[in-house]
C-alpha cells in the first residue's frame, strides 16, 4: 500500500479558547449552516460545497455576528448566620 499524506482536518476543529464556549460555537455555527442550506451566500471564497465546513469556518474567523439572549443563571444568596 502507498503511504497516503495525513489529512489536514484543521478546519473541522473546535476553537480552544477560553473566552468562547465550545457549545456557543456549535450553535452559531449550526445556525450559519442552516442559513447557508437555506440559500445565503457564503462570506468568505471558499472551495467546500459542505455548509457545515463553511459555517464552521466563518465562526471561527469572527465573520458571523450573534448576540447573546437570556439570563445568565443566578448565583445563590448565601444565608444569614443568627
Amino acid at each position: 500500500m502507498a503511504d497516503k499524506a495525513p489529512r489536514n482536518n484543521a478546519h473541522c476543529t473546535i476553537p480552544d479558547d477560553a473566552e468562547q464556549s465550545t457549545y456557543r460555537f456549535i450553535i452559531v455555527a449550526a445556525k450559519r449552516a442552516r442559513q447557508l442550506q437555506g440559500g445565503a451566500r457564503p462570506v468568505l471564497p471558499t472551495s467546500s460545497k459542505k455548509p457545515t465546513i463553511i459555517a464552521m469556518e466563518e465562526v471561527r474567523r469572527g465573520l458571523v455576528k450573534y448576540s447573546l439572549t437570556g439570563h445568565a443563571p443566578e448565583e445563590p444568596q448565601p444565608e444569614a448566620v443568627l
